[in-house]
């Protein structure tokens, strides 16, 4: 890309950063026009994408800069409400890059089928009998999905899980037959369902147990990505506060979202606020990743930070963030919405390998912004700005009003809708004489 176009992006008008895109090679012509006009979805398919559909339900779509990504610079898509969270992205990216950018790594994209099976006779006969039969549990599930199997992919393993009788809970004791699947490009879905459902016959033939279920696993351990940068301690110095002093005020705010489950939820929710936003903006579930990265934040039994803040052997910051990540670039809802196809295009129609190390970045950076903030110059600075421009909005504000009202407001004592409306109102009336 010719980075030099997307300079002070922040600043320039919707239309100018569309331009300054196509400039950068980043879009199109083609994609700068789509742009231009407005992404929507056409009623027809927003009327066979949900049942009762009535309307359609708008997000803001912004682009996160500086985004350097093991060794590859990207545009980001993000779609999000909350304000702040694009600046905060785009902000830690910048200094990150600075420092090298971020490093990612991403395991083999298998994900999870499960049939849970009760009333099983003997449970460790049962296990026993189901791994040696795991050569026909597999050609069962692979013979349901030949298209999958003939381009690579398919079912490549079985596990089985004893879940023993829990007499505090009343629960009885289950047998849960894991399908381990490559689902290639796709997230896999309806994939995993038809292979799981595929075998649930014959794993109670083999088991003498009855199938309660048949259905994907959205806590996917076996498709994990991580990302990792390090981040000298010149770069971190922020107003009274040292590089140093910043690194170990990090780290120690990282400490408390280990220890304590009500500092980690809302530690962890503003990961999600930048990988939410980048899942949603490709057209992928983002409950799914949700469910299966707050899993994967308790399992050691207590919900704990998603990321790692530590001081490196040269007294670098080291960040680290590992996720779950089921995501894909084909199939589902991706292949219809205009939207997903635009920021596929943004991305350079990467893989969905990459795709993940793209999500993962953008969490890890997401995080750095946030606890930055929180140890320096506190959350509300940079939030308070563009929640000024959101009340101005509010309370009827157009044009160049929105700039100066919220200016106003930011300097006000009391920053809430009637002041808004006051400012409004004398900004109107001296505009009038």
């Amino acid at each position: 890309m010719k980075t030099q176009f997307l300079q002070k992006f922040y600043q320039k008008t919707r239309l100018d950063r569309i331009d300054a895109l196509r400039l950068a090679e980043a879009i199109s012509d083609e994609d700068a026009n789509l742009l231009k006009e407005g992404l929507t979805i056409p009623n027809d398919i927003a009327n066979n994408m949900i049942e009762n559909q009535i309307a359609k339900y708008e997000l803001p779509l912004g682009a996160a800069m500086n985004f350097l990504i093991d060794g590859k610079e990207y545009v980001v898509p993000m779609a999000i409400e909350e304000p702040s969270v694009l600046a905060a992205a785009s902000s830690a990216a910048k200094l990150i890059k600075q420092a090298g950018g971020f490093t990612t790594r991403v395991t083999e994209r298998t994900m999870i089928g499960q049939v849970a099976l009760i009333d099983v006779p003997n449970l460790e006969l049962a296990e026993k009998t189901l791994l040696e039969h795991k050569d026909e549990i597999l050609q069962k599930a692979n013979d349901s999905k030949p298209s999958i199997v003939k381009r690579g992919g398919g079912a490549k393993d079985v596990v089985v899980r004893i879940l023993p009788a829990d007499e505090a809970l009343e629960t009885p004791a289950f047998l849960v037959v894991h399908l381990h699947i490559h689902t290639l490009e796709a997230m896999g879905a309806n994939i995993i369902d038809t292979m799981v459902e595929a075998i649930k016959p014959y794993v109670e033939e083999l088991t003498g147990g009855k199938s309660l279920m048949g259905i994907l696993s959205n806590y996917n351990t076996e498709c994990l990505a991580t990302a990792e940068c390090r981040i000298p301690v010149e770069l971190l110095a922020k107003g009274e506060f040292s590089g140093e002093e910043v690194r170990d005020r990090i780290i120690a705010a990282n400490q408390l979202a280990l220890v304590d489950p009500y500092r980690a939820a809302t530690h962890n929710k503003g990961i999600m606020n930048g990988i939410d936003a980048v899942v949603i903006a490709t057209g992928n579930d983002w409950r799914a990743i949700e469910a299966g990265c707050h899993a994967y934040a308790a399992r050691s039994g207590q919900y704990r930070s998603l990321t790692s803040w530590t001081k490196g052997e040269n007294g670098e910051l080291v960040g680290r963030l590992t996720v779950p990540l089921a995501i894909g670039t084909v199939g589902g809802q991706i292949s219809i919405h205009p939207g997903a196809q635009f920021n596929k295009r943004l991305l350079g129609n990467i893989p969905a390998k990459e795709l993940e190390s793209v999500i993962v970045s953008v969490g890890l950076g997401q995080n750095f912004s946030a606890i930055k903030a929180l140890v320096t110059e506190g959350i509300q600075k940079g939030h308070m700005a563009l929640h000024a421009r959101s009340l101005a909005i509010s309370v009827g504000a157009v044009g160049s009003e929105i700039h100066e009202v919220s200016e106003r407001l930011r300097q006000h004592q009391h920053m809430d809708l009637k002041t808004a409306e006051q400012i409004l109102l004398e900004l109107r009336k001296q505009n009038e004489m």
